[in-house]
């Protein structure tokens, strides 16, 4: 969205990102650190969006909450801030889902894609919002859309409804690294949950999910089996939301399986399972899942 402009002057000091980037040919955009927005459904059909106030440029038009990024600011951390700011977003309301990059070479701009995690209702916070409401999807097209959401509304649309899973067969995985797992099996089933948790704080690179934009937060549900049942993969004992981990009550195989149809009966995909094992490798891929070994995963460590 390189044609927006910055919102009046905010009371108290500004961050050295408030300010134009310039391209090679006098372009200038808004941030000069590159500049977020968040994108949130509420999971049943609807999306937040902004009706931004007349004296910005595009005035009247809607879009998505967002803004300059700060110096040295993650833009999934600018998205979420920013949204906090303009339209009260809880900052522990939003599971991510992907990141979409417009990169012009001298100046991003990310459109992080979220769903919230319980209802709220957002509050207009600042000057730079006529308007806040929950849209519903089939109603966006109808809307004057700010020419940048609006070029990028169609493709971020069909992605809402994209949601991949990744089961993980502990065991298996655990196995493919002689590291002395044999003799602690709980405290490699530990280190791999370790894992598994920043991965899914962080999320992966959406060529690893063979998916389009730029990052994706897959839900992840890793099952654990015999003496690696009770494994914790934090110091607390605290999980993602977007982790389930299943203690296996007998064959880790049929928990493996169970987990994979129940992402699929869900509606989640892709749904990949991780495993080296050939006969469970066909059981999932029957069910319509996606399989991949053990360094697949280990490669996002």
């Amino acid at each position: 969205m390189p044609d927006s402009t910055p919102p009046g002057p905010p009371p108290g000091p500004r961050d050295p990102g408030d300010a134009w980037a310039v391209g090679p040919d006098g372009t200038k955009a808004w941030g000069l650190f590159g500049a977020a927005g968040l994108l949130v459904d509420d999971g049943a059909g609807r999306v937040l969006l902004q009706h931004r106030v007349e004296w910005s440029h595009h005035g009247g038009t809607w879009g998505i909450p967002g803004g300059a990024r700060h110096q040295g600011e993650e833009a999934v951390t600018g998205a979420l801030r920013e949204s906090a700011e303009e339209a009260g977003v809880p900052h522990d309301g939003v599971d991510l889902r992907h990141t979409a990059l417009l990169d012009l070479g001298f100046w991003t701009y990310t459109t992080v894609v979220g769903r919230a995690a319980r209802p709220f209702e957002p509050v207009i916070a600042d000057r730079e919002s006529l308007a806040l409401s929950w849209i519903p999807v089939d109603e966006v097209d109808d809307l004057p859309l700010h020419p940048g959401f609006g070029r990028s509304w169609p493709a971020l649309r069909a992605s809402l409804t994209t949601t991949p899973h990744v089961v993980v067969d502990a065991a298996s995985v655990v196995g493919s690294v002689p590291d002395g797992w044999w003799k602690d099996r709980a405290g490699a089933a530990a280190r791999l949950l370790s894992s598994v948790t920043a991965l899914a704080e962080t999320g992966v690179t959406a060529d690893v999910l063979a998916l389009p934009f730029a990052r994706w937060w897959p839900r992840w549900t890793v099952v654990l089996e015999g003496e690696a049942r009770g494994a914790s993969g934090s110091s607390d004992g605290a999980l993602p939301r977007a982790l389930d981990v299943v203690a296996a009550p007998g064959s880790g195989d049929d928990a493996i399986v169970d987990a994979a149809r129940a992402a699929v009966e869900a509606g989640d995909g892709p749904v990949v399972v991780v495993t080296a094992d050939r006969e469970l490798r066909a059981r999932v891929e029957a069910l319509g899942a996606v399989v991949h070994g053990p360094s697949w995963l280990r490669d996002q460590f």
